[in-house]
């Protein structure tokens, strides 16, 4: 295949062009040097000068080398990259939405607060929650919003706790949303079943108990089977539970977190309810809770009054406080919202089986071969492998993966869970269909036979895209995003 190399803007930039004109304006012009310090000011700006046409075709070029969930399967475990229909895109976009103000009054926005009262209420319903707010931005502010919720709970009880348990297959954005909530992170091991381990769960658990975090599904992939006895240990040492919602998918409208014994819930619309994901944002992690703990969600709440219309409320002397500018990221909440109300309280029931029925044939046409499955045990809506069996030929789940992109297909989250050795996670979701599932797992397989006949082949993947394998390592830690024509800063 013929590489595609697409020169950098500044590469292309040719000195005297312009792609701009603007009319004169009748405004004084004022001397740059009264505006800003002389020490302030760049001699010279170094910004690339191309025509209109030559940047539209230079972006659109790159466009066409990207890879999204539009153009191909995306099976990142623990992400739940579904392909996201645009109706929710042509919703975002109604005047009466896009034309709102955050600082207008309640009695002008009724719509927009009535959509984010009925979402609150849907998320109580798919969770069996009692209150919720829409404020968190992302998924990881929705954990920290949860966590601090869970210590003004107990501080509101005259206690001090601090100990929050986490097990060893979690998220990595939990033990960082526990230290930022001023808990101390215990982690505990999972047991041979790649469950939470239920004796070193009822060590842990004493007065200083805080709380579990806990996915359930788990990022294994598997169901917590003693999530009725987990709760009951967590409670019974005054602790709280909170459920990471990042694989609701698994079983939204099938069952639900209060039921199982949660206490608060974060959900990731961007991952459960088809809203955009990933490039930074925008993102919305809404939290879930009990009633015990609803007068402790952020500021302000949106709430009915007495006569039917709604408002922001914002006497409530127990919240955390403010968390977010305004009210959260409403264009996607609204996103979310028609997904919701196209599908249904039983779409999305048939969403969450879809996806644990592809997961689990995706799994069974792996299974046999050259990778190995850890845990013996039907997944749900993802799970994890390991190509440790490759090994023997020099050949890493790195290396598989980078593989996959010359067959055409993004790779799954590889290393992760950390206690999964060649650790390869796997969510197909429920928008794939039997041929995609069929054609990923023949070019895993297809990959392993190379493994063993020609090893070499398969460690300097990628061979056919625009930029070969990269050292993700210095990349990772030691970042340069700037481009300058010559070292060193501009003038």
């Amino acid at each position: 295949m013929e590489m595609i190399y697409e020169p950098l803007v500044f590469e292309k930039s040719v000195a005297g062009r312009g792609s701009w004109s603007l009319p004169g304006t009748e405004v004084p012009e004022v001397p740059l040097e009264e505006m800003i310090p002389e020490k302030m000011t760049r001699k010279k700006l170094c910004l690339p000068e191309l025509t209109e046409g030559a940047i539209m075709r230079h972006y659109l070029r790159l466009s066409q080398l990207n890879y999204c969930v539009d153009s191909g399967f995306y099976p990142l475990g623990s992400c739940t990259m579904k392909y996201n229909p645009r109706l929710g895109e042509d919703v975002s976009r109604l005047p009466g939405f896009t034309g709102v103000h955050p600082l207008m009054p309640d009695r002008l926005v009724q719509g927009t607060l009535e959509m984010l009262a009925s979402m609150q209420d849907i998320l109580c319903q798919v969770t069996g929650m009692a209150a919720a707010s829409l404020q968190p931005v992302a998924g990881a502010q929705g954990e920290l919003v949860g966590l601090l919720i869970m210590r003004a709970w107990h501080e509101q009880k005259g206690q001090r706790r601090r100990k929050l348990v986490v097990p060893d297959s979690s998220h990595g954005t939990n033990p960082a949303s526990s230290a930022m909530a001023g808990f101390e992170m215990v982690k505990i091991p999972s047991d041979s079943r790649g469950l939470v381990h239920l004796a070193a769960l009822e060590a842990v658990a004493d007065q200083d108990l805080a709380g579990l975090m806990l996915t359930n599904p788990n990022t294994l992939g598997l169901f917590e089977e003693e999530i009725v006895k987990i709760s009951e240990i967590v409670h019974g040492a005054g602790g709280l539970l909170y459920y990471d919602g990042a694989n609701l998918n698994a079983i939204m409208g099938v069952a639900r977190p209060a039921d199982m014994g949660f206490d608060v819930v974060h959900i990731n619309l961007h991952k459960t309810f088809a809203t955009p994901h990933g490039g930074g944002g925008p993102g919305s992690g809404p939290v879930c809770v009990t009633s015990d703990l609803a007068p402790f969600l952020p500021l302000p709440v949106v709430e009915p009054g007495q006569d039917g219309s709604y408002r922001l409320a914002w006497d409530r002397p127990q919240s955390i406080g403010k968390v977010s500018a305004f009210h959260g990221n409403i264009g996607i909440v609204l996103r979310a919202y028609s997904y919701v109300l196209s599908l249904g309280g039983e779409g999305l029931k048939e969403v969450s089986r879809d996806a644990v029925l592809n997961a689990r044939y995706l799994s069974h046409l792996l299974t046999g071969g050259e990778y190995e499955f850890p845990y013996d045990a039907p997944c749900m809506h993802e799970f994890v492998m390991s190509a440790v069996r490759l090994k023997q030929h020099g050949v890493k789940a790195m290396d598989v993966a980078k593989r996959l992109l010359d067959k055409g297909f993004h790779a799954p989250t590889v290393y992760f869970p950390l206690i999964v050795e060649e650790a390869m996670l796997i969510e197909p979701t429920e928008t794939e269909d039997r041929e995609i599932l069929e054609a990923f797992a023949g070019a895993l397989n297809e990959i392993a036979g190379e493994a063993a006949e020609n090893p070499e082949l398969v460690k300097a993947a990628p061979c056919t895209t625009p930029v070969r394998r990269l050292d993700e390592t210095t990349a990772s830690r030691k970042p340069d995003i700037c481009w300058w024509p010559s070292a060193g800063s501009p003038e």
